[in-house]
């Protein structure tokens, strides 16, 4: 399984959760966004159906009666009912229950660092989980470590 650290240094997260969506939705994969945080699940649900007709990401809030059947799921539950292999963590508290996709993205910025090298930290050299870190730099993510 692989984690992507994504760290924000001043990018919105919305900005960075909707590219995630749109590289796992063109690779024919299903996401899980997970935060605890309901403002930012809400903040995050209206910026993707405001992208207009040529940018928009298929998805929902959870608790619908459509969960199963969303591309996309934004939630404050780490469980998958729309059955995701990938997991979003955006409100920067890593969860271990991300260890259980195929791969997760763990979004942080300058309030969560120090979680983040905690979390990073405890996935050194645990079987089976590939660390990736990414930075923003000029607008471009790059790979660190």
């Amino acid at each position: 399984m692989q984690v992507d650290f994504y760290q924000l240094a001043g990018t919105p997260p919305e900005q960075v959760i909707a590219s995630i969506a749109e590289k796992v939705l063109a690779a024919d994969g299903r996401l899980i966004v997970y935060s605890e945080d309901e403002v930012l699940l809400a903040r995050l649900d209206r910026m993707l159906w405001d992208q207009g007709p040529a940018s928009f990401l298929p998805h929902g809030l959870a608790g619908g009666a459509h969960d199963s059947r969303q591309p996309i799921l934004l939630s404050t539950s780490p469980d998958a009912p729309n059955l995701a292999r990938n997991m979003l963590i955006a409100d920067g508290i890593w969860r271990d229950s991300a260890l259980s996709y195929d791969r997760s993205f763990f979004l942080f910025d300058q309030a969560t660092l120090e979680d983040a090298r905690l979390a990073w930290k405890l996935l050194a050299g645990r079987e089976g989980v590939e660390r990736r870190y990414w930075a923003n730099e000029g607008g471009k993510w790059v790979k660190k470590g």
